[in-house]
């Protein structure tokens, strides 16, 4: 019975070519706006975490406001208080930073220098194209090494291997550092552009290129498997304790990122919600085409009721028509709104992510349409008197 209602549905379909089409394209439009909207959200969602990730999801970042750092709270020693009174800390690593200018030759270029320990490369797993990260007696002795960001070493040593070489680092006065390493091209996170950045020994930092005893940063790793918001909500709490929320900022790349999949999530769901209103309109198209139907097969329905076909027989083929017509609608919106995301995504240079979850929403929600506005003329059909369907003009 269901394969033949099918055969029925198509016969009635191909009998009104255009004005089915013109019911299957609210369905089609409003399918293919939900799905593309739903897997153009997630997709952007996923490229910003993607990004976002560059910094590290289980990297936390404290800055001690200045007012701060001249109170002897926040000194070297404050990151192993951290470490010891805060559960789900791997690693606690000071960090200082500033500006000046490297020379090489003739070549000079402003860039960031960052005084950090030997294990920072390690901790956020930086890599290498020449050389390695300064070792930690490099640190204990005060030494004059320094390891460059991809483009520094590019602009001062275009020609030949930066590891080895000796270059200058203007602060009060010219400092003359080995250069003992020359990181990969990285992308830049929120705080720090890398290729941008040299980074040379803390204590080297604090003693000989500027004179400091404070931290201006506490680079924090998260164990693995905790949850980096939770122990940032630790450290928070921690921190309020000792010197108030106005006496520190913090960052998480795994806040930012949970912050921006919501944002994005709740835009896209908005959206797919008024896209879905152009299901309802299908729907009403749905419900014209089927009651105008009605009205044509008026005199098939009273021969098929004489012949013995029972109320619920003819109610059941209007509703596998409307069906029918909802779901071819539904597939070719499906493949629309795949197309749309894939065009949208390669413009934007997104990675493509497809919306399961939107593919079956709008496909369960256009077949919801279907039945919905297929049962009144379904109805109306089945309860039609086969003396006055078979008398019909």
């Amino acid at each position: 019975m269901l394969f033949e209602n099918i055969k029925l549905a198509f016969s009635a379909m191909r009998g009104s070519k255009m004005r089915t089409a013109l019911s299957l394209l609210g369905i089609v439009i409003g399918v293919a706006s939900v799905v593309a909207i739903l897997t153009i959200g997630q997709s952007a969602s996923t490229s910003i975490t993607d990004s976002i990730a560059v910094g590290g999801l289980d990297m936390i970042t404290v800055y001690p406001s200045y007012g701060q750092r001249s109170t002897g709270t926040f000194d070297e020693e404050f990151g192993d208080t951290l470490l010891r009174d805060i559960e789900g800390l791997a690693t606690v690593l000071p960090q200082n930073n500033s500006n000046a200018q490297i020379r090489s030759g003739q070549e000079t270029i402003n860039a960031s220098v960052s005084g950090v320990l030997s294990s920072y490369g390690e901790v956020l797993n930086l890599e290498f194209s020449e050389g390695s990260f300064f070792a930690s007696m490099d640190n204990i002795n005060y030494r004059q090494v320094i390891v460059l960001g991809s483009d520094i070493a590019e602009e001062l040593f275009p020609d030949q291997s930066a590891v080895g070489q000796y270059v200058s680092v203007f602060r009060n006065q010219a400092k003359s550092y080995l250069v003992v390493g020359v990181l990969e091209s990285k992308d830049a996170t929120f705080n720090l552009s890398y290729d941008n950045t040299v980074f040379i020994p803390y204590n080297t930092y604090g003693q000989r290129f500027t004179k400091t005893s404070g931290v201006g940063a506490y680079v924090l790793k998260v164990q693995e498997g905790y949850d980096t918001i939770e122990v940032s909500d630790r450290v928070t709490e921690y921190l309020d304790g000792i010197v108030g929320s106005d006496g520190y900022n913090i960052f998480s790349p795994a806040s930012l990122a949970e912050m921006a999949n919501e944002i994005t999530g709740t835009f896209s769901a908005f959206l797919a919600a008024i896209a879905a209103i152009s299901l309802l309109v299908g729907g009403i198209g749905i419900m014209n085409i089927m009651l105008v139907s009605v009205a044509e097969r008026t005199k098939e329905i009273g021969i098929r009721k004489a012949l013995g076909a029972s109320p619920n027989v003819i109610r059941g083929q209007f509703i596998c028509e409307a069906l029918t017509l909802t779901i071819i609608g539904g597939f070719l919106g499906i493949v629309l709104g795949a197309l749309i995301s894939y065009g949208v995504t390669n413009v934007m240079d997104w990675s493509l992510h497809l919306s399961y979850t939107s593919v079956i929403l709008a496909l369960g929600f256009s077949m919801f349409v279907g039945v919905f506005f297929g049962w009144y003329p379904a109805m109306k059909a089945s309860r039609l008197d086969p003396i006055d369907a078979l008398n019909y003009e």
